[in-house]
């Protein structure tokens, strides 16, 4: 898998494990084929951290436990892309450039995320997800993304913290 070239350990192994729960949910073809979102890198990426967000929005309010859990993931998830941008030609000056960037994209997406959904607001989470992922456009792609991260972040507000961390995430798949 992506990941056989990390060190794993009985320590870090439920890192991976929800990591890579992670990256196969952001891969549904459903995504890219049916609503929208570019099958690109940029497009992968926004949708790996889109799934991320979601994590980290589960973690959040647990204790610091689940938040160096959380640590952990985001340390895996940019130590990926690092390897990633290493793959694809990126110069060794140009990749901190980029990963520093990358990072700022993912929390600008999870803090637009968590406003538009801590108020409850689904048009204002349509819209972020219309200038996160589309560039502004595709406003039906972008409710229907929408939806269904409203109701995944439900799902997994169902799920104990406890199994999260332990390496036991379940996502639905898009339908």
């Amino acid at each position: 898998m992506i990941l056989s070239l990390f060190r794993k350990n009985s320590a870090t192994e439920p890192v991976y494990a929800v990591y890579n729960s992670i990256v196969a949910q952001s891969r549904q073809p459903v995504f890219y084929a049916q609503w929208g979102v570019p099958d690109t890198v940029t497009g992968r990426f926004d949708m790996i951290s889109l799934h991320m967000a979601l994590l980290f929005r589960r973690l959040r309010h647990g204790p610091q436990s689940a938040k160096d859990f959380s640590q952990a993931v985001f340390d895996l998830f940019f130590k990926d892309m690092d390897r990633s941008l290493r793959e694809m030609g990126v110069g060794d000056l140009a990749v901190p450039k980029k990963i520093q960037k990358m990072g700022n994209i993912f929390f600008g997406l999870l803090a637009a995320m968590n406003e538009a959904i801590d108020r409850n607001d689904q048009a204002a989470l349509a819209g972020v997800i219309s200038r996160n992922i589309f560039d502004g456009g595709e406003p039906e792609h972008s409710a229907t993304l929408a939806s269904y991260i409203i109701e995944r972040d439900a799902t997994l507000a169902t799920q104990p913290v406890e199994a999260i961390t332990k390496g036991a995430i379940a996502f639905e798949a898009a339908a």
